[in-house]
């Protein structure tokens, strides 16, 4: 050899699939000789017509046919070694390393062929040791199977036992009808499932046989169309679908029964995969119309996948024995009147304590559009019990397509006196803007919407009929952090009456600050933004009317708060954010993104130097309801609406945040004056002595105060016989009269002067 070979960890054998084109095919192992490879094609030894590359290669080499296999031929390249030794040592001989290095080579190659021989052959478990595994003479095994003995031994069995048994520990012989007999399908006793053969016979064959040996029924693949209704009796273990029953039979009847009625108690069943679809939509009116009835259900587990086109989908019933603690995952109900009925048939009968996970209630949108539909109804026979207690769902889907037409399109529709609904992930699509109808005694009954089209304005119907209330509704549909936000930072329930006369001309708003977009000189810090009062308001019966270039707001400590949530009542408002930092200087979009908006974007408006909402805060926008977060550096905020597109009035408005928090709310301050009403200042002063008679003056300075505003006056000494006036005569200045209207001279002696005026 011209050099010595490494031997790697490579597996001596290479597959390839030849594509008719491929001549060359690597094999990625050393050779000592192209006479160590062997070449097969489509498992076949080849003896001549390629050529061997690479032998005494670390890498390997190539082998090369004179013509390319066959497309699809499978090419078998694998080393193949004699065991034998090359090389012999003599004694006192040289010893050298290439020999040595070589000798080694080839055992080492070798040892790897067996290796992967081996690696194809059945082998104990390392964990086992001992045991026989001689295959017994050529004469016991003739004409028999090889297999396994009670003690894992070889062993030889007659051909045609007809027994089976499990290849584990234990297993007992059993006869292949036994064996087969576990199962009851369908299809043992006919049923076909091409979606064309009457079926029905032989379902209800199957359903009675499964009943009689209370077996497991399996029906399989495919589609069973049957023109009779199909009864599961109670006596059966369960049933398994995995292909669908298509309906095709008389009206007014259950196209699928399952478990007994009367007093018979159906427990720990098992009901999955159940698929009924009707093969012509139903008209809605007839409600024995019903694709699925489960019966008396108790610790058992229903999966409903599909059940299509009938008055009622789905229905559990508790006759005189109740249906109770059952899980049922639902699938799709599509083109139902009502999706699932959760009735009771007699008196004695109840339905309680059930969960139901999933579901998705649809109805096509070109179907009887004329007709009101539900997803879920609790009901009852009459004179049957009332009380339907304590059922919980998991996330259901309804897209009931009635938004915008004047029918019922509703999740939950409660007939009875139904304590304990509760439903979580509602999503709705174009649904009515009611999460639940209730025409009884309804009542604890909780809805958490986490989606709807209809926006915030989602609620519980309370019909004719109703005479309990009680119910609640979670709407966190573009709104989950706002529900959250339980502590009242501020509120001002009523704007009408929050008004007051700043001036003659100017008016302000208790705990607000009147805002501007656009506001003169060179404004720079909080307090020139937030204006005690300014013209242009248009007070209301009920509010106020924002005209052009007009806002309200709060302002608020942020420095640990990040966090808040505005609600208004207004027909349109648009939101505002105007940010500060600690030394109370305005924050432009110099220092980039200052405050977010959960249901919108929010963006800088430069006039008047604010982040500003990019649409209305309206139900039809989906976004009445609006969280604000506001960046770190944000020290102080105002946050409001403002008057952008179009006038509108304001009612109401409040602000939230986490209850972790308790931010400050700023108005009312010497150096932010806004939001108060009554204005109050003091004055040391040693009045003279005051003849009978006789007054003196003094003017108190009390920034704010207005000609008109009711002023008050007091002194901090006893005042017996001395009268305080008090009037604004001019501008932030309360002028207090002292007057002596006793019969004898009066010296007060020195003391302060306290003034109050309070806005109209």
């Amino acid at each position: 050899m011209p050099e010595h070979i490494t031997i790697g960890d490579v597996a001596p054998h290479a597959l390839y699939v030849a594509d008719g084109v491929q001549t060359a095919f690597t094999y990625p192992f050393p050779i000592f000789a192209a006479a160590d490879l062997e070449v097969r094609l489509n498992r076949v030894l080849q003896s001549g017509g390629y050529a061997v590359t690479g032998a005494g290669q670390s890498g390997g080499g190539q082998v090369v046919f004179a013509a390319p296999p066959a497309a699809g031929s499978l090419v078998a390249l694998r080393r193949r070694l004699r065991i034998a030794r090359t090389t012999d040592f003599q004694e006192n001989g040289v010893l050298r390393a290439r020999t040595l290095n070589d000798e080694l080579d080839y055992q080492t190659a070798a040892l790897q062929d067996v290796a992967a021989e081996t690696a194809g052959a059945i082998r104990l478990d390392p964990s086992e040791a001992g045991g026989r595994l001689t295959l017994p003479p050529r004469e016991a095994r003739a004409n028999r199977l090889l297999g396994f003995d009670s003690l894992g031994d070889a062993t030889v069995f007659a051909r045609g036992e007809p027994t089976l048994s499990v290849p584990h520990p234990g297993g007992i012989p059993r006869t292949v009808e036994d064996k087969l007999a576990e199962r009851l399908s369908a299809r043992d006793l006919g049923a076909v499932g091409d979606g064309v053969a009457d079926d029905g016979p032989a379902l209800q064959a199957a359903m009675n046989a499964a009943a009689a040996s209370g077996r497991h029924l399996e029906i399989g693949e495919g589609t069973y169309r049957t023109g009779q209704p199909l009864s599961l009796p109670g006596a059966a273990a369960g049933l398994t679908m995995r292909g669908a029953i298509l309906y095709a039979g008389p009206a007014g009847q259950a196209a699928l029964t399952l478990g007994d009625g009367a007093a018979v108690r159906n427990a720990a069943k098992l009901y999955e995969g159940l698929r009924v679809v009707r093969e012509t939509v139903s008209d809605w009116l007839d409600e024995a119309d019903i694709g699925i009835v489960l019966r008396n259900l108790d610790a058992s587990r229903v999966e409903i996948r599909q059940v299509e086109g009938f008055t009622i989908g789905a229905r559990t019933l508790g006759e005189e024995r109740g249906f109770e603690d059952t899980t049922l995952v639902l699938g799709r109900f599509s083109n139902n009147r009502i999706g699932l009925d959760i009735r009771t048939a007699t008196a004695a009968g109840w339905n309680t304590s059930v969960r139901y996970y999933g579901g998705h209630f649809t109805v096509a949108s070109a179907l009887h559009t004329d007709k009101d539909r539900f997803g879920v109804r609790l009901s009852a026979a009459p004179g049957a019990y009332i009380a339907h207690n304590r059922h919980l769902f998991d996330g259901p889907n309804f897209e009931l397509q009635a938004e915008g037409r004047p029918i019922s399109g509703i999740p939950f529709l409660s007939e009875v006196s139904s304590r304990a609904v509760w439903a979580r992930g509602i999503r709705m699509e174009g649904c009515s803007p009611y999460v639940a109808r209730h025409t009884g005694a309804a009542e604890d009954h909780l809805y958490e919407v986490a989606w709807a089209s209809q926006g915030y304005e989602v609620d519980v119907d309370y019909a004719p009929g109703a005479t309990r209330a009680g119910s609640v509704v979670r709407r966190y549909h573009r709104a989950a952090a706002h529900r959250e936000f339980a502590r009242e930072v501020a509120a001002v329930p009523s704007l009408r009456a929050a008004a007051l006369r700043w001036s003659n001309t100017e008016t302000g708003f208790e705990r607000l600050a009147c805002l501007s977009t656009s506001v003169s000189g060179s404004p720079g810090l909080l307090e020139h933004f937030a204006f005690p009062g300014l013209d242009q308001y248009v007070l209301t019966d009920a509010g106020v009317l924002l005209t052009g270039g007009r806002g309200l707001g709060f302002v608020v400590d942020a420095r640990r708060c990040r966090e808040f949530a505005l609600a208004v009542d207004a027909d349109g408002p648009r939101l505002v954010v105007q940010c500060f930092d600690a030394n109370r200087a305005l924050l432009t979009d110099a220092a980039g993104p200052l405050a977010l908006a959960s249901g919108q974007t929010l963006a800088y408006n430069a006039t008047a130097r604010w982040w500003q909402g990019s649409a209305d805060m309206t139900d039809a926008g989906l976004l009445r309801l609006q969280v604000v977060r506001l960046a770190p550096q944000v020290a102080y905020a105002i946050i409001g609406i403002a008057r952008i597109s179009a006038d509108y009035e304001v009612r109401a408005l409040r602000l939230c945040c986490d209850p972790a928090f308790s931010p400050p709310l700023l108005y009312g301050l010497p150096w932010l004056p806004h939001g108060r009403r009554e204005l109050t200042a003091e004055l040391a002063w040693d009045p003279p002595s005051l003849a009978a008679g006789a007054s003196t003056q003094v003017n108190v300075p009390l920034p704010g105060a207005r000609a008109g505003d009711f002023a008050q006056a007091g002194f901090s000494l006893a005042t017996s016989g001395i009268v305080f006036l008090a009037n604004v005569g001019a501008s932030d200045v309360v002028t207090v009269t002292a007057w002596n209207r006793s019969g004898v001279t009066i010296d007060l002696g020195a003391g302060t002067v306290r003034a109050r005026v309070v806005k109209a």
